[in-house]
């Protein structure tokens, strides 16, 4: 039956050429390099499911574009296991697997398309444990190389990078809140109170198995205390991905039964940073 909903909501099975045209008509293009964040859902039935919507998206861009996902690391150890007891602790450490790029899965919460996207032949994935992401196309290894280990979020990241690319960030039918590249906005902005999280993860060097300490912004809870900019029950990237469209910064179409948006990354960086400034700089 959920089959037969989603097939009435899309009006038909939604195909790989279907996706394209769609894709090509809200402005995406030969040669794009794009992050893309994508709720399957909402698109309808999608015939062949995350293959087909990455191979749709690679007819569009063609062998000169490139695509990009965050994928994270489904199975990193908590934050706050410097806080189980101490036996609990030592047993994690012994014994926990390092991240590893080529075997670790990505985040489930991200949905289906960044595990799908970073098993491709070709996909190159950062080295980040924690703010890992994978690209596959022309500029896929630009993007994912040498990922910071602290600041993963700010200069030199792959988010950095989608920007001085001229890259773009495609919501198909994902969430406004879900943009990712806000965090890069965050971890530029100069405004007061912004939080960081320390942890430690295990990695690869040199083929061993090493415990590493990371810094970045509080991407989890959040790098700022927005409660005073945003109406309560509101979440801060929506508002603020709300504004951006209400400036005439991307555009909105329908990909399947989905609303979908397109942005340029240059102007969603420079729209959030100064919005972060200029709201919690008062």
């Amino acid at each position: 039956m959920a089959d037969m909903d989603l097939l009435k909501r899309s009006g038909g099975p939604v195909t790989r050429s279907r996706i394209s045209r769609d894709l090509a008509t809200l402005g995406l293009g030969d040669g794009d390099v794009v992050m893309f964040h994508t709720r399957m859902s909402a698109i309808g039935y999608v015939a062949g499911g995350p293959q087909t919507v990455i191979g749709a998206l690679q007819d569009v861009v063609g062998t000169r574009g490139t695509l990009m996902v965050t994928c994270g690391w489904n199975d990193a150890p908590p934050y706050d296991f410097d806080t189980w007891p101490q036996a609990w602790q030592d047993a994690l450490r012994a014994e926990h697997p390092a991240y590893d790029p080529a075997l670790s899965e990505a985040d489930h919460h991200n949905g289906r398309l960044p595990e799908a996207l970073r098993r491709r032949p070709g996909a190159v994935r950062s080295r980040h444990p924690d703010v890992g992401f994978a690209a596959l196309g022309a500029a896929a290894d630009a993007l994912m190389a040498d990922h910071p280990w602290n600041d993963p979020h700010g200069p030199g990241s792959p988010l950095a990078r989608l920007v001085t690319h001229g890259g773009r960030v495609l919501l198909l039918g994902a969430p406004l809140d879900t943009m990712t590249l806000l965090h890069h906005a965050e971890a530029l902005a100069t405004a007061p109170g912004k939080r960081f999280v320390d942890y430690e993860q295990p990695v690869l060097v040199d083929g061993r198995r090493v415990w590493r300490r990371f810094r970045d912004i509080d991407s989890e809870n959040g790098a700022f205390d927005y409660s005073a900019v945003v109406p309560e029950g509101q979440d801060a990237f929506e508002v603020m991905v709300r504004d951006m469209l209400a400036a005439g910064i991307g555009r909105r179409g329908s990909v399947g039964a989905a609303v979908s948006h397109l942005f340029e990354a240059a102007a969603v960086v420079d729209f959030a940073t100064a919005w972060i400034e200029d709201r919690l700089s008062r």
